[in-house]
């Protein structure tokens, strides 16, 4: 199957997903990123456009988390308090160090996305950004729910 195929459904994809979401900042920056891959690799019929989606999705993820911890509060914050309004500081603290963890987690993830995108054969790359990258993702997320149910016993939040 051609690139240009894979390409058309990935414009396809962002075109729907933009049409059913709200917009905001990361949004556009997303979809900017996702039609200029998705175009690139319809006029070159290459794959390489489309084996940089990972490295675009986690560099806007990076991007939006980044932007919040200069920018309180920061977007694990945002979701705490959806729960929990009235957080007090030290979980506000907490939170904030949950966000420096996921940017580097995005920034690591993006670059070995990167690497294996520009570097690894087609079935590295599958391996890693197909099921890798969500496993380590996934326990990044049980990981830090462990040490939140720890932190909340330990401080009585």
């Amino acid at each position: 199957m051609e690139p240009r195929l894979f390409a058309a459904l990935l414009v396809l994809a962002a075109s729907i997903r933009v049409a059913t979401m709200k917009i905001g900042r990361a949004a556009w920056w997303w979809l900017a990123g996702a039609l200029a891959l998705g175009t690139g690799a319809v006029m070159s019929n290459g794959w390489m456009p489309l084996k940089l989606y990972p490295v675009l999705v986690n560099a806007v993820m990076l991007g939006m988390f980044a932007y919040s911890l200069a920018m309180p509060p920061t977007f694990i914050e945002r979701i705490a308090r959806i729960k929990e309004p009235d957080l007090p500081s030290i979980a506000v603290a907490y939170t904030r160090r949950v966000t420096q963890v996921w940017c580097l987690f995005f920034l690591v993830n993006g670059s070995i996305a990167l690497l294996t995108a520009v570097w690894a054969s087609p079935a590295t790359w599958s391996l890693y950004n197909g099921v890798i990258a969500y496993v380590l993702m996934g326990l990044l997320f049980a990981g830090e729910y462990l040490v939140r149910l720890r932190f909340k016993r330990r401080h009585n939040v």
